[in-house]
């Protein structure tokens, strides 16, 4: 086994996230063959050497290899924890008794399929870009998607002086003010989809991984797990145990047909870069959502005290229209007793 860095070492034991694994060389609670390690930058041979933390020797064998593939629901944080106290992907698998951690990222409004695990070696294998596995999403956008905006998308965008650009983009639904688009992309950098829509004018609306490699999400519930093997992981999304891409590897394929922007031409409402649907972006997308539920209660507010009004209103109309009838006839009885009395 080559050598590794200490925190990555002690992470990969299943002690603590990487991150608090520095801390603990920091603060000297860890120990290299009897001496009292502090430097960030050391590696180890863990057949070799013998690490403690804490007083505990620290053994990549003492842990199970844990591998789950998770439908990681919209609204959930995809980290271990979260300082504001929102919920997090942790919270949907507590039945697991070993420190497992996900691999790569979903953000909050993003959901679908996420690995997790404590296989260290395995969650490198996935996200390196070197693997070049093929990652599936299914994103609805604000309005309509024309020629022009879907050539768009193709083509790709620089963002921080870096280019980015799916491997495929196809429309896969139109509906009535939104459309479904289906991203492939290989490299997977963070928020690259979202980042590729925005620069190309477009507002996300939901995003949805589908797959990885081979692997699908589709039959796993939202916030349920499955839990896979190494070998059927692996397998399943295209790779080999040493990372390298397999000569059997199937990339996963949508059974929705494309739809022909040529022919059927895009939808009847807003073109999908009008700056209208800017409001609905991450940033201002709970602000916006908000202001609209106010609206919409005040509008609810307005209808329910008009429809108040128009009830009384009504109901006057009616006892108006009695007293008339009450007026009439006693009008008409005094009338008759006249005539008799003549």
């Amino acid at each position: 086994m080559k050598s590794i860095r200490l925190q990555k070492f002690i992470a990969d034991c299943g002690i603590t996230s990487r991150r608090k694994a520095e801390d603990l060389i920091v603060q000297g609670r860890v120990t290299i063959n009897g001496d009292v390690v502090r430097e960030l930058g050391t590696r180890v041979h863990p057949e070799n050497d013998a690490i403690i933390v804490d007083g505990k020797v620290a053994d990549l064998g003492a842990i199970e290899k844990i591998y789950l593939l998770m439908n990681k629901p919209r609204g959930i944080m995809t980290t271990v924890s979260d300082p504001e106290g929102r919920k997090t992907v942790m919270d949907l698998c507590m039945e697991i008794s070993e420190r497992i951690y996900p691999i790569g990222r979903l953000d909050y409004l993003s959901e679908g399929l996420l690995l997790m695990t404590n296989d260290g070696d395995v969650a490198n294998m996935i996200i390196h870009p070197s693997s070049d596995i093929v990652k599936v999403y299914e994103v609805k956008v604000f309005g309509a998607v024309n020629d022009f905006l879907l050539n768009k998308l193709r083509a790709g965008v620089h963002v921080d002086g870096v280019h980015l650009q799916p491997k495929s983009v196809r429309v896969i639904k139109q509906l009535k003010t939104k459309t479904w688009l289906e991203f492939r992309i290989t490299e997977g950098k963070n928020r690259e989809i979202r980042k590729i829509c925005e620069s190309a004018g477009l507002t996300v609306d939901k995003l949805k991984r589908l797959a990885i490699g081979g692997l699908t999400v589709e039959g796993v519930a939202p916030g349920k797990i499955r839990t896979m093997s190494k070998k059927n992981l692996l397998e399943a999304i295209g790779i080999d145990s040493d990372g390298n891409k397999s000569k059997d590897a199937v990339e996963y394929m949508s059974v929705k047909k494309s739809v022909s922007l040529k022919k059927k031409g895009p939808q009847a409402c807003t073109a999908a870069d009008d700056k209208a649907f800017t409001k609905f972006r991450r940033e201002t997308y709970f602000e916006s959502l908000e202001k609209i539920k106010e609206t919409k209660a005040a509008a609810a507010k307005k209808e329910r005290k008009e429809s108040y009004e128009a009830r009384e209103a009504a109901h006057q109309k009616r006892q108006d229209k009695k007293k008339k009838r009450i007026a009439k006839k006693a009008h008409d009885k005094r009338h008759t007793h006249a005539e008799f009395a003549k």
